[in-house]
């Protein structure tokens, strides 16, 4: 597997990474769907020890993954795993507990500490704040980075990262934060990271970046044939793509003509191509890919290559609005 350097971390990380998310099984939030349905943790461990021996390094969850079950997975597997093979990473913010708002710092340190119990660790490599929600006039940023910076003067993670669903949002916060990672939502069909001038800026002032969600939940594959209703706790509920079948039809013709121009490829051509498109140009960059089961993992495993130019514009038309 092919390996980046993580930008001022300085440490070697696998270009296509696991994102844990599914191991939390479904789950509901507030009245939300944020979990993902048909997990089970056999398959969740399979993946785990496949994605090892694949030589995927690093290993994405949180703490409200699953209410910390997809932590406790991980936790579960140092009997298999060397703990310092891996670079393993968490979040908190999403569970704002009895406070009014999600980042109260007593209840932060509690949330970590947990994290920390849960993953059977001393220390994690990175902990991100979770989402740029610091109330409506940030009036909740300066506790929670103190917080997040004390967990690392404790020596309990290395480094500090910033997360959000929107680019803008975390472009915002990111002097404030410093942080050595973000992680930002990009794939081939959302390209706020680019468009916001975030990617620019990580560029600028080598920071690590993660991207989530680069296959949109899998849409972006190919791989549906029609509109799809997910059982609750699923996150999949959430997203609108999942109902409209133009958008699911145009996924359908996408996937023939990316698998017609790279027939050669010995991996997935798709994850090959709509992967490989937005890891161009992005040194510092890595995916968080969800590797549920064996088979997903060992699919991982073969991924990695960065496209050229030509073929990453190629890509990228594909997927316009």
């Amino acid at each position: 597997m092919k390996k980046i350097t993580l930008g001022r971390t300085n440490e070697q990380v696998s270009i296509i990474s696991l994102g844990a998310w599914s191991f939390g099984k479904e789950n509901t939030s507030g009245g939300s769907n944020v979990g993902w349905s048909n997990q089970s943790d056999e398959d969740s461990k399979s993946a785990l020890l496949k994605a090892y021996s694949s030589d995927i390094n690093h290993w994405d969850t949180a703490d409200v993954y699953g209410e910390g079950h997809s932590e406790k997975i991980i936790g579960s597997m140092w009997n298999d795993v060397s703990r310092d093979d891996i670079f393993l990473a968490s979040k908190v913010g999403w569970d704002m507990g009895p406070h009014s708002h999600w980042y109260h710092p007593k209840y932060m340190k509690i949330k970590m500490e947990k994290s920390i119990k849960n993953l059977k660790t001393d220390y994690v490599d990175l902990m991100y704040l979770h989402h740029c929600n610091f109330g409506k006039n940030n009036e909740y940023l300066d506790d929670a980075a103190e917080a997040i910076y004390r967990f690392k003067e404790e020596g309990k993670t290395k480094f500090i990262g910033l997360s959000d669903w929107s680019s803008k949002r975390i472009l915002n916060n990111i002097q404030k934060i410093d942080p050595d990672v973000v992680q930002p939502l990009y794939n081939v069909h959302d390209t706020e990271y680019v468009d916001s001038g975030l990617k620019r800026y990580v560029k600028s002032n080598n920071i690590g970046t993660c991207y989530f969600s680069p296959i949109k939940h899998g849409i972006l594959t190919g791989k549906y044939e029609t509109v799809v209703e997910f059982p609750k706790g699923d996150f999949r509920r959430n997203v609108k793509e999942f109902k409209s079948i133009d958008f699911i039809n145009k996924m359908k013709e996408n996937k023939k003509k990316i698998e017609a121009r790279f027939s050669n490829i010995d991996s997935n051509p798709i994850l090959h191509a709509i992967l490989g498109a937005i890891l161009y140009d992005n040194p510092t960059a890595c995916v968080l890919l969800g590797q549920r089961n064996e088979q997903q993992a060992s699919v991982a495993g073969k991924l990695g290559q960065t496209l050229n130019k030509k073929d990453t514009e190629w890509v990228l038309s594909l997927y316009k609005d």
